[in-house]
């Protein structure tokens, strides 16, 4: 070859290269531009023990306290809250579904506005209101009014899980996601043991001592109480590196270098604009689509699930034991998936199918332990948002898309149990299988789809003669820029 072939070589392989990087978008001016290298591990290590020991606990809590706000009349109902608020008929049924139909109905407004203003703060003062909302409870007297308070709870609470995502995404390494995650799932469980006792506690001394004030009133109290309080709390501590003051100048940079390598951009005060773009791809990528179906397939049967009771030691050991599989083994978090759904559509197939004759009461014991397994799913599922859709717009309207797709499938899963089909319910246990051997299906078909992409993108790399590090580098400039993982060729799939 000559030295005009070999340079007019090189000058094709730098334009495609810069064709590559250089793609769709504009630079962001003024980002303060950090790379992995400009720290050391020890740095990193520091920071990340920070982290976990002020974000974890904080988001532990208040998730379970936001679980127990949640799910409080349901303990409430054993102390006279039905009869004292003239209750009838499907009333009480109501006040669960009216919940999630205002979480669904408000879900969008509030990621717009979480997307405009500080995330941290946001989030606290929703804290504080849906506080005050649960203790003005206890003031309640008819149903008219109860519905109006759990409307109003499920509009400051629907702001909660999608806030831990984005704060989850800007904290954490993309291989962190899942571990980190997990722990603050956890508390549906965990948590709930303690608050649960702390409401029988608190019915039982009401009922005997007569004091005056109804159980169900001083559970209303505790809970709305317990809610402020923490609100405050979150205040000063919870948010993305940018907003809280735990942090120094230096270790917000830290903290920005740590993530740039999962190519969805880091915490930049130029993220807060809404852009239309990211907005309308987030509607036509298929993996938007694949999640949407994933969550309300396996949203529909949690009901199904979960009536048969708290299994939390059960739980709680399942997801810290899957959480340590994601944080260990490379790409397992879709193989966990689809392992989590085999027991449990097993389990419940098993229940509806066996016989009820007392031979095989101990058979049946050992299905209902499994149905738990397929629990950890939906936090499992949740994680893409933070780990494979990159451009803040575009991890709002994901994020917004799932949580409907987790209401939907919530408030429909309640209509499979019949009363013509008590005490069995034999067609609500089968449809709860096939949800879940629908689920398996899409989410294998899924991860195909996610496999796929990264081949190609590989393979548009490998003809464009990038190494492995100048993958990683471009992918993480154009994070940077706030492209999202379509407009990024540098992106590659987490699953």
């Amino acid at each position: 070859m000559s030295l005009k072939d070999a340079s007019s070589l090189n000058e094709e392989k730098n334009s495609t290269i810069s064709d590559l990087s250089e793609h769709a978008l504009p630079t962001v001016e003024n980002v303060d531009e950090v790379h992995e290298l400009d720290y050391s591990e020890a740095e990193y290590s520091k920071l990340l023990k920070k982290m976990d020991w002020i974000l974890l606990p904080l988001m532990w809590i208040a998730y379970g306290v936001q679980q127990a706000d949640k799910t409080g009349i349901s303990t409430q109902a054993l102390f006279s809250f039905r009869q004292d608020n003239g209750l009838v008929g499907q009333q009480y049924s109501w006040l669960s579904t009216i919940f999630y139909l205002s979480y669904l109905v408000f879900e969008f407004p509030m990621s717009y506005l979480m997307q405009r203003v500080s995330v941290g703060k946001t989030l606290s003062v929703l804290m504080f209101f849906w506080g005050i909302v649960v203790l003005c409870t206890a003031f309640a007297h008819n149903w008219a009014g109860l519905m109006v308070l759990r409307t109003l709870q499920g509009l400051l609470e629907c702001t909660i899980s999608p806030s831990f995502l984005l704060i989850i995404g800007t904290w954490y390494k993309t291989s962190e996601h899942a571990s980190r995650s997990i722990i603050w799932g956890t508390a549906n469980a965990g948590f709930g043991v303690i608050v649960s006792l702390c409401m029988y506690a608190i019915g039982n001394s009401a009922t005997n001592h007569k004091s005056g004030l109804a159980a169900w009133k001083g559970i209303s109290f505790f809970l709305g109480g317990t809610t402020i309080l923490l609100s405050i709390v979150a205040w000063f501590f919870l948010g993305t590196p940018r907003e809280v003051a735990w942090v120094s100048k230096e270790e917000r940079r830290i903290a920005q270098a740590r993530i740039v390598s999962n190519k969805t951009g880091t915490d930049h005060h130029k993220r807060r604009e809404w852009k239309k773009d990211q907005a309308i791809e987030a509607f036509l990528d298929p993996s938007t689509w694949f999640l949407f179906c994933s969550v309300v397939l396996g949203a529909l049967p949690n009901g199904g699930i979960t009536s048969f009771g708290n299994l939390n030691v059960v739980s709680i050991f399942w997801f810290l034991l899957m959480g340590y599989l994601c944080r260990r083994v490379p790409r397992s978090r879709f193989y966990i998936m689809l392992v989590s759904i085999v027991p449990a559509f097993v389990g419940l197939l098993a229940l509806a199918l066996l016989p009820s004759s007392n031979s095989f009461r101990w058979v049946k014991f050992g299905m209902y332990f499994m149905t738990v397994t397929s629990n950890i799913n939906g936090l499992l599922l949740w994680m893409h948002v933070p780990s494979n859709v990159g451009g803040r717009t575009k991890k709002s309207v994901v994020s917004s898309i799932m949580f409907i797709a987790y209401c939907v499938g919530n408030a429909g899963g309640s209509q499979f149990f019949l009363a013509k089909d008590a005490p069995r319910y034999i067609p609500a246990l089968i449809a709860c299988s096939i949800c879940l051997g629908l689920e398996f299906v899409f989410i294998l078909t899924w991860r195909i789809w996610l496999s796929s992409q990264n081949y190609c993108r590989d393979k548009a790399a490998e003809a464009a003669g990038l190494t492995p590090e100048q993958i990683k580098v471009l992918g993480a400039e154009n994070g940077e820029r706030d492209m999202t993982d379509r407009q990024n060729p540098h992106f590659r799939y987490d699953y």
